[in-house]
């Protein structure tokens, strides 16, 4: 496993100008490739806004750059301890334009790309995030070796994003210590989001239900797991809580291993709208 590290080069060389940026990009365009292609749409008018919000954000992409190769290992360790699995995939950080915050790539076993203008600098929030993002590569990896036939997953179905990010959420749990509302946020700032959440679950998971039966798949996805969704209840990205919950039903009925690779059945979604319907 690599870890590319660009926001020093970015730290040292950074003038308010769309030219450095567009350089910057250029320069290290592999690892900001898979970035534009999905993770930051409307990319010039977002890098225009950029230039306004990074110098109040400058001193904490300093303070992450400077740890967060070291909590990326802890991170790593701590899985590959736990559950006997090796990570070799590249990890990319960069300063992004304030799109998504981190994501992984496109791939069976996917590379990691953290986004520091997006990321708290505490290290409780910094492990957290870095947890959840390998703990895709980790729901991969133990799904492969469990003979998943990837050919057949419909990738973008919302339950298979409920449960990518139900999995995700648990694994990030497992190995990283903190207050629970930082597992869906990756800050301190979700106590109301998950108050809101708890207190109204059942609402929230009869209108998802209701949203499969309604909505064009991008459309749920966009609603219920991206930032910038959230009309229906004015709190956004409530799949992943929803996610969560049924990972844990799954895990008492089925036990870990075989809870986190359903997706390779034939009654996945079935097994999925059950769990739903049990937890209404």
């Amino acid at each position: 496993m690599n870890i590319y590290n660009t926001v020093p080069y970015f730290l040292l060389n950074y003038k308010p100008s769309e030219r450095f940026l567009k350089h910057y990009h250029e320069k290290f365009s592999q690892h900001f490739k898979e970035y534009f292609l999905y993770h930051c749409k409307n990319a010039d008018e977002k890098i225009k806004n950029a230039i306004q919000k990074y110098p109040s954000k400058m001193s904490e992409i300093k303070e992450s750059s400077g740890k967060i190769g070291s909590l990326i290992q802890q991170v790593v360790l701590t899985y590959r301890q736990k559950y006997n699995v090796e990570f070799t995939k590249d990890v990319h950080i960069i300063v992004g334009a304030y799109g998504s915050n981190a994501f992984t790539h496109r791939q069976i076993i996917p590379e990691v790309t953290f986004c520091l203008e997006k990321l708290s600098s505490n290290d409780k929030h910094l492990k957290v995030i870095i947890a959840h993002e390998f703990g895709h590569t980790l729901h991969n990896i133990l799904s492969d070796q469990e003979g998943m036939d990837w050919s057949k997953v419909q990738w973008f179905h919302p339950f298979t994003a409920l449960f990518q990010e139900g999995c995700a959420t648990y694994f990030s749990e497992q190995v990283a210590d903190a207050d629970k509302s930082v597992y869906f946020l990756y800050d301190d700032n979700g106590e109301e989001w998950l108050r809101f959440a708890e207190e109204n679950k059942n609402d929230i998971i009869t209108t998802f239900l209701d949203d499969i039966n309604k909505r064009a798949q991008p459309e749920i996805i966009h609603e219920w797991f991206s930032i910038n969704g959230g009309s229906n209840f004015g709190f956004t990205r409530l799949g992943y809580f929803i996610g969560y919950n049924v990972i844990q039903i799954l895990i008492e009925k089925y036990q870990e291993k075989e809870a986190v690779t359903l997706w390779k059945e034939s009654t996945f979604n079935k097994e999925i709208e059950n769990v739903l319907l049990e937890l209404t």
